[in-house]
Formats: C-alpha cells, sequence, structure tokens
C-alpha cells in the first residue's frame, strides 16, 4: 500500500513538473489576447540595445544530465560523470549477476545445493581494495571542487544580492539596481547574499553554483562566467507562495559592454518620465507578483482604476488611494490592510528612492 501511494504521489509532482516547465519555457512570449500583465512585462523607455539585451530567451542547451556549461566551476562535470558512470556499472553488473545467480541456483528436484565458500583471501582482498580505490578518488575530486568554489579568487567583481519574497535585487558597483544578474565574461565574480525575510537559494544551473541565503547574515558564493550567453536564476528553496515566480536572468556580457551597459542602464532610469520609471518598479521589486494591472486579482489589489478611490480598511476605517496612501503602503504595509488580502507584504523602506516611491504613485494613476 506505501508503495502504491508513493507511486501516485511521485507521478502527481512529476506532472505537476511538466506543467510548471510548459509555463515557464512560455514566459517569455504572451499570446495574443493575453492580460495586460503579460503585455506590460517589458520595462519602458529604455535605450534599444539595452532593452534587447533584457528581452534574450534564456539559454536551453545542454546534454541531456546537465544544462550549458557557462563557467570555470563547471569544469566539475567531470565528477558527475564519473559518479553516473560507476552507478550504471555496478547497478549493471550487480544486477546481471543476481538474475544469472538466481537462473543458475534456483532449487530444483533432484538436485543438491552446492556447500558454500568460507573464505577467499583472494575475493575479500579485491572487494575492499577496489571500492577503497574509488572512494579516494571520488573524495580527491570532491575536495577539488568543493575548494575551488569556496576559495575567493584575487581581485573579483562584487555584487549585493539581496532576496525577499518574491524577488531579487542585485547592485552594482555604480550604485545601479536590477532583478536580473548581469556580469562579464571572464571576470571572477563575488556575490555577497543576504535575505529581508526567509531563507532562500541562489542557483544558476549554468554556473554550477548554488548558495543558501539566510536572514540576518551574508553567504557567499564565487565563480567565473566563461560563456557569453542568458541563462536561468532561480530561488531553489521554497520561499513562500509565489517562490515558483523567482524566475530571473543571468547575463554574461563581453568585458566592454558590461560597463556599458550597466552605466547606461542607470542613467536611462534616473531620466525616465514618473510613471515609466513607476512601471519598471513595478516589474523589478516584485510588486508584478502581488498586484495586477488589468484589474485581476492576485495576493494584493489591482492597481487598475484604484487612485482616487475610498478604499475599506481591517480597522474599519477608511482611506483614498493617493500619493500619501501610496507611500504608506510602501513603508508601513501593515498599517493599511483591505479585508481579504493576507498581511503579506514587506516593507519597502529604504529600498526605494523618492523618485521611485513618486514614480508608483505615478504609474497608479495613470492606470485608469
Amino acid at each position: 500500500m506505501k508503495t502504491i501511494c508513493t507511486s501516485i504521489a511521485i507521478c502527481v509532482l512529476l506532472a505537476l513538473g511538466s506543467v510548471a516547465h510548459a509555463q515557464d519555457s512560455a514566459a517569455g512570449a504572451p499570446a495574443a489576447g493575453a492580460p495586460a500583465d503579460a503585455a506590460a512585462a517589458k520595462a519602458p523607455a529604455l535605450p534599444a540595445w539595452i532593452q534587447e539585451i533584457n528581452d534574450r530567451p534564456w539559454d536551453t542547451g545542454g546534454t541531456f544530465w546537465l544544462p550549458t556549461k557557462a563557467s570555470l566551476q563547471a569544469d566539475s562535470d567531470f565528477m558527475f560523470y564519473a559518479v553516473l558512470a560507476l552507478s550504471l556499472f555496478f547497478l549493471t553488473g550487480i544486477t546481471a549477476f543476481v538474475v544469472y545467480f538466481t537462473i543458475k541456483y534456483r532449487h530444483r528436484p533432484g538436485h543438491k545445493a552446492e556447500p558454500s565458500s568460507h573464505h577467499n583471501d583472494a575475493l575479500e582482498i579485491t572487494w575492499s581494495v577496489i571500492p577503497t580505490i574509488i572512494c579516494v578518488f571520488l573524495f580527491i575530486g570532491g575536495w577539488d571542487g568543493y575548494v575551488s568554489m569556496q576559495t575567493r579568487p584575487a581581485e573579483p567583481l562584487l555584487i549585493k544580492v539581496t532576496a525577499k519574497k518574491w524577488v531579487w535585487d542585485f547592485e552594482y558597483p555604480n550604485g545601479w539596481h536590477s532583478p536580473n544578474l548581469h556580469v562579464p565574461i571572464d571576470q571572477p565574480i563575488e556575490l555577497q547574499m543576504t535575505s529581508l525575510d526567509v531563507l532562500h537559494a541562489f542557483y544558476v544551473p549554468p554556473f554550477r553554483v548554488k548558495q543558501d541565503i539566510v536572514p540576518r547574515r551574508y553567504t557567499y558564493i564565487y565563480f567565473t562566467p566563461s560563456r557569453l550567453g542568458t541563462y536561468r536564476l532561480y530561488c531553489a528553496e521554497y520561499c513562500g507562495m509565489n517562490h515558483s515566480l523567482m524566475k530571473e536572468k543571468a547575463f554574461v556580457h563581453e568585458a566592454a559592454t558590461w560597463q556599458r551597459f550597466i552605466d547606461e542602464a542607470k542613467a536611462a532610469e534616473q531620466n525616465m518620465d514618473p510613471k515609466d520609471l513607476g512601471k519598471m518598479v513595478w516589474e523589478k521589486k516584485g510588486c508584478i507578483a502581488c498586484h495586477t494591472i488589468d484589474g485581476g486579482a492576485k495576493v494584493g489589489p489591482t492597481w487598475k482604476g484604484s487612485w482616487g478611490q475610498q478604499v475599506k480598511l481591517t480597522d474599519g476605517t477608511t482611506a483614498t488611494v493617493d500619493a500619501a496612501y501610496v507611500r504608506t503602503s510602501i513603508m508601513e504595509p501593515q498599517k493599511q490592510l483591505q479585508p481579504g488580502y493576507p498581511p503579506s507584504m514587506p516593507t519597502y523602506a529604504g529600498q526605494l528612492s523618492e523618485a521611485e516611491i513618486n514614480g508608483v504613485a505615478a504609474f497608479i494613476e495613470s492606470l485608469k
């Protein structure tokens, strides 16, 4: 009975995974007639060449077993294939011997059981020495890979990472913030990571790096990108209801293009029209996960048509959706809760500039 239940559970999980993969694969190209949220997924008012990079689909290449190798740390793939080969070898060999001996020494009328050997020095030495050699080989290879991933390289490029439900924030040396990771090729990278709420995990499969991100402390990860391209970036730790939305992109640029990219992207955002900046904040800071702009319902109330409206609060009072209301909702979100919505919004105090807060208000006002 337990076996049947386990099989059913595995089938359900595989089915759910297939659905999620199908949705993930279609994420970059909303169909005609899709909701406004999907159509609005492209950031406005950016230089065309920057927008073209942001819109690139992620690389889906690789082998049956592993995705594309895109960092020097992916050299550890040899250990994966070594363990896989050893596992297949012993699985095949042991299974073949079990089947052979089961048939050869099965009980048959008129046949007596053959005597068993009690001791064989050569056989016992063989099955002790060979597994020991294999274990030493695996330990040395695994240790070498672990040390290379945990040792801070000389003069790495430092990028600060903040994770929270349910968005990534990457801060670059020039002060620009982005939900996507942008790194130059062949440059050692150091990510200094922390979480504002719960446990998250940074994971880019083509880089072969994964690290837990823990609230109230810093964790670090090091890698050196070795292949130009666009790759999928995941949160690999279940962090709450919208965990599956923490999927962004990791871009590997040419060294000369990377600096120009982050400088021009920052300048473009600073010169944006307020409502365009507000729309970008909605996309980049995770607002898109909870607030729609087409009237639909999500975790939080929709922004469409809300400006100037009187809304009821859980404490029995009412409030007008205006600039003051928006500011308070951003800085102290638990202070103005509306009935029917969970108190799940984190504070953005210290994370948004005055221009960004005003931009959010201007964007909501434009959604009439």
